[in-house]
This record gives structure tokens, C-alpha cells and sequence, in this order.
């Protein structure tokens, strides 16, 4: 009886270069973040690196693509190899393709704040920044309308209690969310209260710089803030909600209602006489 030989069909080289490179751009991108989060670099070596994870997973999907149409022609064995290449530059490029609908529905913006004609001056972060950071000086009414035409929800807050409590409120959330306090100066007679931190952007962990200001306001106080970008000229909207969600927890932690002491009892006054004794107080009849 005559054996048959199974003739293995030869794997596409494509399909195997593609899913290398989709792998290979997960620890790229993982560098990428690992340098931002350290802050031992500037921006721009880790847009680079970042940038480079996102061009080996593009590259990835173009050979897999390319993969895919020669097996089907020719039968090659490899599609497995294709398909996890796709899956895992699909799985890496998702966030920044939707940053970049973000990028083309939102305006070029990178500072925010509740008040374009005196904006909250960042101060210290003049200190933190580098000479290829964005400078802490706001652009103006021009960027306001932009700024205002996005989000509207991003305006002054004010609220009945004085401006300590509404300085120690707002302290008290900035703490809550884990910003680094760089500068805190409570309200006095002539002087706003004045609170510096930096936050962080989710994924690349990205600094950006924080300022709460606090006035006496009729009746109560008044809070403004500013949110600035320190690289790039596009926040994708970071900014904005980052201020419109710390004014809202500002003021859900702000007490409704001030308590007032209770007075003092007051004593008989001097040189008042002693009711005579045995004298009855009057009753209504």
C-alpha cells in the first residue's frame, strides 16, 4: 500500500514579521510611558519613542493585511499569525485614533480658565517649567472665545461662606485627588488665596499645572481656576475637564450652611437689684 506524504504548507514570512512587530511595539510604547511617568526626559524624546510604538504597529498592520491577501491567493499557512497582529496594533493605536477625533472636533487650546481678563497666575509653575515648555502667560480673549464656545460649563464658581472655608474646601479636594501641592497661600485682608499643583494626565502621566485662586465676594466667595498644558499645543479637552469636575467637588464639599456659635448667656447687669425675696413671677390668669 502506498503512503501519502503530508506536504506542510510553507508559513507567510509576511505574517511572521507582522505579528513581531505588532509585539514589539507594546514594550516601545511601555518605555515611552515609563520615561513621561519618571520625568527624567523632555516631551519630545517621548513623543518620539511613543511615536515610533505607533509606527511599528501601523507598519504591522499593513504587512498582516498584505499577509492575509497572499494566503488567500496561494494557501500559506500563517493567518493565525496575521490575526494577532492586527488584533494587537488595533488594540495599541485605539486610544491615540481617538484622541485624534478628539483633536478634530475640540479647538487648539492647551490653557483654560474661569477668568480671560485676570487669569489665576501660575507662579510656580514659571519655576517648573523648562525653555521648550509652553509659557505660563495666558493668550487672551482670542483663546477664551474658543475656550468658551467648547465649554461653556467652564465658569467662576461662587459660594455663601467666607473665603477661608472656601479655601479650605477647595485645599481639602485638591489633597483628595493627589495633585502635588507646589504652592498654598490662605486668604488674608488684601491678599486672595491662592493654590498651585500639578496634576497628571491619565495614560502618559503628563504634567500639567493647577491654579485655584479665592476672593471675597459679595455675600460669600468666589473661586476661579486655570488648567495649563506644559508641552503641546492641543489638550484634547484634558483641561477643561479637569476644572469643570474640581469645581463641581468644590462645591458639593462646600457646607451649605456656616454654624454660627450660640451667644453667650448674658449676667445681670451691674447695679441691677435682686428681685426681693419671696416674690413670685406674674401669671396670666
Amino acid at each position: 500500500m502506498q503512503r501519502r506524504r503530508l506536504v506542510e504548507q510553507p508559513r507567510s514570512q509576511l505574517a511572521l514579521w507582522a505579528r513581531r512587530l505588532a509585539i514589539f511595539s507594546l514594550p516601545v510604547a511601555l518605555l515611552a510611558i515609563i520615561m513621561a511617568r519618571a520625568g527624567l526626559f523632555e516631551a519630545l524624546p517621548i513623543l518620539m519613542t511613543f511615536g515610533a510604538a505607533l509606527g511599528l504597529a501601523a507598519l504591522a498592520i499593513l504587512l498582516a493585511l498584505a499577509a492575509l491577501i497572499g494566503i488567500w491567493i496561494d494557501g500559506r499557512a500563517g493567518a493565525g499569525y496575521a490575526l494577532v497582529a492586527l488584533f494587537v496594533s488595533f488594540v495599541l493605536l485605539a486610544y491615540p485614533a481617538y484622541l485624534g477625533f478628539k483633536a478634530y472636533q475640540l479647538p487648539q487650546i492647551s490653557d483654560v480658565t474661569t477668568d480671560p481678563y485676570d487669569p489665576p497666575r501660575l507662579e510656580a509653575a514659571l519655576r517648573l517649567r523648562t525653555r521648550a515648555a509652553n509659557s505660563t502667560v495666558y493668550g487672551g480673549l482670542n483663546v477664551f472665545q474658543r475656550q468658551s464656545a467648547a465649554y461653556p460649563d467652564v465658569v467662576p464658581l461662587s459660594e455663601d461662606v467666607t473665603p477661608q472655608i472656601a479655601y479650605d474646601t477647595a485645599y481639602s479636594v485638591i489633597t483628595k485627588r493627589k495633585w502635588v501641592i507646589v504652592d498654598a497661600r490662605p486668604p488674608q485682608a488684601g491678599r486672595d488665596g491662592i493654590i498651585e499643583a500639578v496634576a497628571r494626565t491619565p495614560i502618559m502621566g503628563f504634567r500639567d499645572d493647577v491654579v485655584v485662586r479665592v476672593r471675597p465676594a459679595s455675600g460669600g466667595a468666589r473661586i476661579d481656576a486655570r488648567s495649563s498644558s506644559r508641552y503641546g499645543f492641543h489638550d484634547f479637552g484634558a483641561n477643561a475637564s479637569r476644572l469643570t469636575s474640581l469645581l463641581s467637588d468644590i462645591d458639593d464639599a462646600t457646607p451649605a450652611e456656616v454654624p454660627v456659635e450660640p451667644a453667650a448667656k448674658k449676667g445681670p447687669q451691674k447695679g441691677a437689684k435682686p428681685p426681693p425675696k419671696g416674690a413670685q413671677p406674674a401669671t396670666k390668669r
